[in-house]
């Protein structure tokens, strides 16, 4: 059954680029139809925006589990699935099961194992995995350390036109590292490694990026030293893209207090001149992507001594206003904001969506950026509430979410 065409009236349209502005959107057929001053056809449904932004859907970047409740609550319309999956997407068939798995309210994207078994040494069958749906390839939580095979991957890549998604953290120096070398881990007693590790892993792979011809997209950069490197690669004109969680730039190692796992990530977190840079980054364009990083995780994995717990955070629900907080600061403009949520990976992806623009898939949020509410880690839509925010007061609420111009939220 094809939906009756949609519009939506008094919103606030929020473009590429400019502030947003008043106006209303056409969806029909799946398809952003028109926009802007426009009036609803005859036989449309209407609805009232009453102000609130209308917003292209988010496209969440490198989650790790399909956790539709939360991605619909944070306005997430498409997600990129890590290959770290049980058993991980290092097979055609496992990446076209993934690329269905949401359909038709939620649409995942797999990114393809790079090696066998995510194990670093051997390289997954990438070619027939692209043509099952993967969107991109990923390392998973791991950096790959030999550098012939990055290399060999690198130009595999660059040949099938598909990004290569990278863990970011030398493994040599990492070793069984739960936290960043400095004043915290040290009075914690935490095994801790330094931040360079970042930096050592993504100059590596901007040599292989410049020498392959290859994009490379760094998952997650979070140290100053390492946004340098990236900032002059792209001076350069290598394909080099970066993103980062709202975890690490509004976070610092400080939240380690009394050993609470909850804010146990993978890279840690870390100082907060770190996490001043990272601010700075996102908003000079070094920093590309704003991902959740969205890791459900529960009192098994969780409530262990720091050690021994697993890292991540349940980022879904707290994606939008997190980042929003960003823009209330003044650090960066709306449509930036949306460019990182939502453009910027859709273009990795490959994917006609992320924007608000005629013929763009009908992917649509209305945000109400106001709208207070209080994250709360036994309330979240989520598998499992592990949030280092539980408690904090935010604003910016999902009121409406489209997916190809039906209505799912």
């Amino acid at each position: 059954m094809i939906p009756r065409p949609v519009t939506i009236v008094n919103g606030l349209l929020v473009l590429p680029h400019g502030a947003p502005q008043p106006g209303a959107i056409r969806l029909g057929e799946a398809r952003i139809a028109a926009l802007g001053a426009i009036a609803p056809e005859p036989g449309d449904d209407v609805i009232d925006a009453k102000g609130q932004l209308i917003t292209p859907g988010l496209v969440d970047l490198g989650v790790f589990a399909v956790d539709k409740p939360a991605f619909h609550f944070g306005g997430i319309t498409r997600a990129a699935l890590m290959p770290d999956q049980g058993p991980p997407l290092d097979h055609p068939a496992r990446v076209r099961f993934a690329a269905l798995s949401g359909k038709p309210d939620m649409w995942i994207h797999p990114l393809a194992a790079a090696t066998r078994a995510l194990a670093g040494v051997e390289l997954a069958e990438l070619a027939l995995m692209r043509e099952a749906g993967a969107r991109a390839v990923a390392t998973g939580r791991r950096w790959i350390s030999d550098s012939g095979v990055m290399l060999r991957l690198l130009q595999y890549c660059a040949m099938l036109d598909l990004a290569v998604v990278t863990h970011a953290e030398d493994a040599g120096l990492t070793g069984a590292a739960v936290a960043t070398a400095g004043e915290m881990a040290t009075r914690l007693g935490l095994p801790s490694a330094p931040a360079q590790a970042e930096a050592l892993a993504v100059a590596r792979d901007i040599a292989l990026a410049d020498l392959s011809g290859a994009h490379v997209h760094f998952r997650q950069i979070t140290t100053a030293r390492a946004l340098d490197l990236v900032r002059a690669a792209k001076a350069r004109g290598i394909r080099v893209t970066a993103g980062v969680t709202p975890a690490h730039f509004m976070l610092s190692d400080l939240e380690l207090t009394d050993f609470r796992t909850f804010a146990k990530m993978s890279p840690p977190l870390r100082q907060d001149h770190d996490r001043r840079a990272v601010v700075a980054a996102i908003a000079d364009g070094t920093i590309d992507v704003i991902a959740s990083g969205h890791d459900p995780r529960g009192p098994e994995d969780k409530r262990l001594p720091f050690d021994d717990a697993e890292p991540g955070m349940a980022g879904a629900e707290t994606l939008l206003p997190l980042t929003l907080t960003l823009v209330r600061d003044g650090h960066i403009a709306i449509a930036r904001a949306f460019d990182c949520l939502a453009g910027a990976p859709a273009r990795l992806l490959r994917v006609n969506a992320g924007v608000l623009a005629l013929g763009a898939e009908a992917d649509i949020a209305l945000v109400d950026a106001t709208r207070p509410w209080v994250v709360s880690s036994d309330k979240m839509a989520a598998s499992a509430g592990n949030t280092p925010f539980d408690r904090r007061p935010v604003e910016g609420r999902v009121t409406a979410l489209f997916k190809g111009g039906m209505r799912i939220g």
